[in-house]
């Protein structure tokens, strides 16, 4: 437990409510057609550190671009923030982005990432403390699309919400505005959400931003399979299965698969799926906006857009919300 200026951490989730969940959600989506598994359990430590690798190969623009915005506008950003507010990261990975702005917002009296994968956040969280020593850090194990509670600590602060990565693109459209309503929900009334968009370009950037060189991209769909073997008593082949993204034009929205290279059977959590050649399970979309699109989609879930920046070859989009 940490406790820092009056300010107690909330507690953990438990690992068996976790896997009790995964294990269920991954037989319900094997057992749908088409199967399908939701992106939010690529993020293993494992699939964590692969999605950083995945940032920094050559064809990836969207962290580089959201880089470049965060780093020449976190003044700018920042000046939406109320004094000792709490910022709420929603899904904060390696904490890598937020720093852009703690930098910045020297007024800020809380910062409390939310991530499903409690090891590699508690890690994470533990080397912010250490640069930030004013700073109250506070991490929250939760999925971060359910009801979750904030620490009671931060109950009375005003909420800044921080979703960057354009991950806000990996939901389908009706659910990224169930998302904004919920994110709205939990930071309550006044808040401020700072978000990450991917906004739509030339087709040959995206598809070779999700079919890196390297294989890493590859290697991250593919850990999926791994963690499911490891932790649910799996035997899917990592060979038996294939990498596929590819740009969909008519959703504006990038797919990506698991494609299995021959008819197999494949047994998990005690549960038997059938594969035929060339079959697949959906593992994520990430959908494209342009500007309009965007903030019309925000304005439906109750949110009022207050300001947008985006990097120097227009690529990527951040843009600053307020709860109407």
């Amino acid at each position: 437990m940490n406790r820092k200026s009056g300010l107690v951490a909330a507690p953990l989730t438990t690992r068996g409510a976790e896997k009790e969940s995964f294990a269920h959600d991954v037989v319900a989506g094997l057992s749908a057609t088409p199967k399908r598994i939701a992106p939010k359990y690529f993020y293993d430590s494992d699939g964590s550190r692969l999605f950083e690798d995945i940032t920094r190969t050559a064809e990836y623009y969207p962290t580089r671009s959201e880089h470049e915005i965060l780093r020449m506008q976190a003044g700018a950003i920042v000046q939406h923030f109320p004094t000792g507010a709490a910022l709420v990261e929603f899904g904060s990975g390696a904490c890598i982005k937020v720093r852009f702005l703690l930098d910045a917002a020297r007024k800020l009296k809380a910062y409390v990432p939310v991530d499903i994968a409690g090891e590699f956040l508690n890690a994470e969280a533990a080397a912010l403390r250490k640069h930030y020593p004013n700073l109250v850090i506070l991490p929250v194990v939760a999925d971060f699309m359910e009801p979750f509670a904030l620490p009671e600590a931060v109950a009375d602060l005003p909420k800044i919400g921080f979703f960057p990565g354009s991950t806000i693109g990996n939901f389908e459209p009706h659910e990224a505005a169930a998302f904004l309503r919920h994110a709205g929900t939990i930071l309550g009334k006044g808040a401020v959400m700072i978000v990450g968009v991917d906004l739509v370009k030339d087709e040959k950037v995206l598809n070779a931003a999700y079919n890196d060189a390297a294989g890493v991209t590859a290697r991250f769909n593919l850990n999926l399979l791994r963690r499911i073997n490891r932790e649910l008593g799996g035997n899917f082949k990592l060979d038996g299965f294939e990498h596929h993204a590819f740009y969909n034009r008519e959703r504006n929205r990038i797919e990506m698969h698991l494609a299995s290279r021959a008819r197999q059977k494949v047994t998990v959590a005690g549960s038997a799926f059938e594969f035929r050649a060339g079959e697949t399970i959906h593992t994520e979309n990430s959908y494209k906006y342009s500007p309009e699109s965007f903030a019309a989609l925000a304005r439906g879930a109750g949110w009022k857009l207050l300001d947008r920046w985006t990097d120097a070859k227009g690529n990527f989009a951040v843009c600053a919300l307020e709860l109407a």
